[in-house]
């Protein structure tokens, strides 16, 4: 396989740490790691040659306007999350900016990770992401707007991960993972409910070997470049009873939550909803069409039924 130079950026957030480490282990590509703070990263960088850190922001993008011109694969995963205008200079902005750095006739592929919030159930843009979703979620629909704009835009491959899991010692937990726990911790309740509603999942491991098959092995021309990332549909009701049987919990009489009695917990228990919150609580089916996973490309899925994302996430068994 031809040695690669590949830049990334995000290399110390949760996907990240899945990424590099698998790109460390199993190739020998050059890499060009842009990290703000080097002591975030828990994988081993001096493991062997060819391991660049570039410790710099990515608002500061255009210091590395030269280097950018010879990569031969840009992986994009690096995001904000807080902040209105940070957000949206970090997320929309600089990644444009990085994106028309890049040589098109160098650069055989730019990686793009968005979220799969920004698309309905038929892989198209939903437009209740532009006008009511969070800052981050804002953020991706209108950088994946401009994309057709840019002289890299025929080779920018677009990942949209569904809900991602990760984490453990050696890498940060995702925000998913951790509310697995807390979740699963109220089964003696939620085992009386029945809920509609379905998603997918996918693990940052899983991601990682998505992402180290598509740089060895681009899409050609005519191939789909927007890759919605998971595993099968799962429901709402199927997770609660996965759940139950897990921790050994029976289950009895199941009362239908619905949209009455959900806005009845809401306002016993005071919980504050967002405008994207109301919507996603009506919304319920956060599926899509042509979920990508390592089996997809003839690899094993690491995490790929629901009992596996209740172990992974620590979820301990009674």
């Amino acid at each position: 396989m031809t040695l690669k130079r590949i830049f990334v950026t995000g290399a110390s957030g949760c996907i990240g740490h899945y990424v590099v480490e698998a790109l460390i282990q199993e190739t020998n590509h050059e890499l060009f790691l842009l990290v703000r703070n080097p002591e975030k990263l828990k994988f081993d960088y001096r493991a062997r040659p060819g391991i660049n850190i570039l410790q710099a922001d990515l608002r500061d993008i255009e210091q590395f306007s030269d280097l950018l011109k010879t990569i031969d694969c840009a992986v994009l995963i690096a995001t904000a999350w807080g902040g209105a205008q940070e957000v949206y200079e970090t997320n929309v902005v600089k990644t444009l900016r990085l994106l028309s750095l890049l040589d098109p006739e160098v650069c055989q592929q730019a990686i793009y990770f968005a979220t799969a919030s920004i698309l309905d159930r038929n892989n198209q843009p939903l437009k209740e992401a532009e006008s009511i979703g969070t800052d981050y979620i804002r953020s991706k629909y209108a950088c994946f707007q401009q994309f057709p704009k840019l002289k890299i835009a025929p080779r920018i491959t677009t990942l949209f991960p569904t809900l991602l899991l990760g984490g453990d010692a050696n890498k940060p937990q995702s925000h998913v993972s951790s509310g697995v726990v807390q979740v699963a911790n109220w089964a003696w309740l939620l085992r009386f409910l029945k809920a509609e509603g379905s998603f997918h999942f996918i693990h940052g491991k899983d991601i990682a070997q998505i992402v180290r098959h598509l740089i060895d092995h681009p899409p050609a021309e005519g191939e789909r470049r927007q890759l919605v990332l998971g595993n099968q549909m799962v429901t709402v009701n199927q997770a609660i009873e996965e759940t139950c049987l897990y921790l050994n919990k029976r289950l009895y009489f199941r009362i239908p939550l619905t949209p009455k009695l959900a806005n009845l917990f809401i306002a016993l228990f005071r919980i504050k909803m967002a405008d994207w919150d109301r919507f996603s609580m009506h919304y319920r089916h956060f599926t899509h069409r042509h979920v990508v996973s390592p089996e997809t490309f003839g690899l094993p899925t690491y995490c790929a039924t629901f009992m596996d994302v209740l172990k992974l996430s620590g979820v301990s068994r009674r």
